[in-house]
């Protein structure tokens, strides 16, 4: 053999084993930059939220202070990149944040949210570039996070700022051990309060206050759960009808009700358990691009999934509704008035999640379920039998401590409590556990470092406990 022919042979042989090296090689680059866009979203978004929501309820939050907590302990995906991305805050003309840039990569715009005061924050999906008026200065140009204050946690001296409770209350070693990790190592508390009879009790961490408005995270399904039972009580959805969506029309998704979706039991497939949803949360995608497109594998209402696309579809299956009544008119008619549900960039309601609401708030959505969905006003919101629906298990139930109603977890399962509990619960210690046979509300506020764990078990356990002595 001639060395031309030699060497044409031997790189005939080594090309098919570069190849697949090279494709790992870029597909590496290319899940990094994703990475990286991923990051910036979720800082631009949590930066404009914060601080946005806070603005709308007459409360303050610094940039400093959304870096030490919604910013700390998050997602192992992009907690490296978060501290090294720079941001800038834009006002608008009256001096109120108007929007958040965060630049990730010198060839490609920001990632930015955009703050709107009765809608709080929306996302730009990744490209978009910011309509920005001329001559708009950032208020905070061009900062990346700087090192975090020393933490008022557990370690802390004083970790209970203000509380409405005497020192010799049953309640107050309670309160206190909530907020210095008693309830979990790690976890970090920023508010609590317990209402007994309609007498509520709360503590607050410093930096955090009644007016101050925190993420619910997955609270917001219990919300979306309220805001469908209110449809049904108006007339204006069954949970027993398919979803008409278009896309699903010619395929076996048409048989997927409204309560298999609030149940957790659609038989579609997701990627995770809780499917992340990273495009939707960070990447600025729209709740109709990212939560429709799920495929079938399970006949519906026979396997649970717990999955943020669920929530999302439910509330998708109600939404002609929302031209006369939206989530502003719960939040309204509740008196929730420190409350915002945010919308993807196309206005579809995320409320698997993003929903910005304060401790007081959250425990008005509790009394509405202890009041059996009747307001103050003595109109009723939720029909009659709605508490009982999302309180009860039904078909198919997850593994673990906690059963599963309709939007709402339960406590079914848990030693010292009473068999009839049910709550909202979210990610990073977010709490609504509601007691019926107590006339008792626990809210718990955090945000836990992500791999830490709040014991509501234990904590709602011992509330119960104090409250009868």
């Amino acid at each position: 053999m001639t060395r031309k022919l030699f060497a044409a042979a031997l790189l005939a042989t080594c090309t098919p084993l570069a190849l697949p090296v090279q494709a790992h090689s870029q597909q590496e680059q290319l899940d990094a930059r994703y990475d990286r866009a991923l990051a910036a979203g979720y800082k631009a978004l949590f930066l404009c939220s914060a601080i946005a929501n806070a603005e709308r309820n007459g409360a303050t939050r610094t940039p400093e202070s959304v870096m030490e907590w919604e910013l700390t302990g998050v997602y192992e995906r992009i907690a490296p990149i978060i501290d090294t991305l720079e941001y800038s805050l834009y006002p608008d003309a009256d001096g109120r944040l108007a929007i958040v840039e965060v630049p990730w990569e010198d060839d490609m715009p920001p990632r930015f949210a955009e703050a709107s005061h009765r809608g709080g924050c929306r996302l730009a999906p990744i490209g978009l570039t910011p309509n920005m008026p001329e001559m708009r200065v950032p208020s905070r140009p061009g900062e990346a996070n700087p090192p975090p204050p020393a933490p008022s946690r557990a370690d802390a001296a004083m970790p209970v700022a203000s509380s409405t409770l005497a020192a010799d209350a049953p309640l107050a070693p309670i309160f206190l051990a909530a907020m210095d990790g008693t309830y979990g190592a790690g976890s970090r508390t920023t508010a609590v309060l317990v209402s007994a009879n309609g007498a509520p009790s709360e503590a607050y961490r410093e930096g955090f206050g009644p007016d101050t408005p925190q993420r619910t995270w997955s609270v917001a399904k219990s919300i979306a759960a309220t805001l469908i039972g209110a449809a049904v009580e108006r007339g204006e959805a069954r949970t027993d009808q398919g979803l008409a969506y278009d896309q699903w029309r010619w395929d076996a998704r048409r048989e997927i009700t409204i309560d298999n979706l609030l149940r957790m039991t659609s038989g579609r497939y997701s990627d995770t358990p809780g499917n992340r949803t990273d495009p939707l949360y960070m990447g600025g995608a729209l709740v109709a691009e990212s939560a429709t497109g799920w495929p079938l594998l399970h006949e519906p209402g026979t396997v649970f999934r717990y999955a943020n696309n669920d929530t999302l579809m439910a509330v998708k299956a109600i939404e002609d509704s929302f031209d006369s009544y939206d989530a502003a008119d719960l939040f309204a008619d509740i008196g929730m008035t420190g409350t915002v549900a945010e919308t993807d960039w196309g206005a579809d309601y995320i409320l698997s999640s993003q929903v910005w609401s304060t401790t007081r708030d959250l425990a008005k959505l509790g009394q509405l379920y202890l009041d059996d969905g009747v307001l103050p006003s003595g109109e009723r919101l939720l029909p009659e039998g709605w508490v009982e629906y999302v309180s009860s298990p039904s078909g198919p139930q997850p593994e673990g401590p906690f059963g599963y109603g309709a939007g709402f977890w339960l406590l079914n399962k848990s030693d010292g409590v009473p068999s009839d509990t049910f709550a909202a619960m979210g990610n990073r210690g977010q709490y609504v556990v509601i007691v019926p046979s107590r006339n008792v509300v626990i809210v718990r506020r955090g945000e836990d470092p992500t791999g830490k764990r709040f014991d509501i078990e234990a904590f709602t356990r011992d509330v119960l406990a104090a409250l009868a002595e």
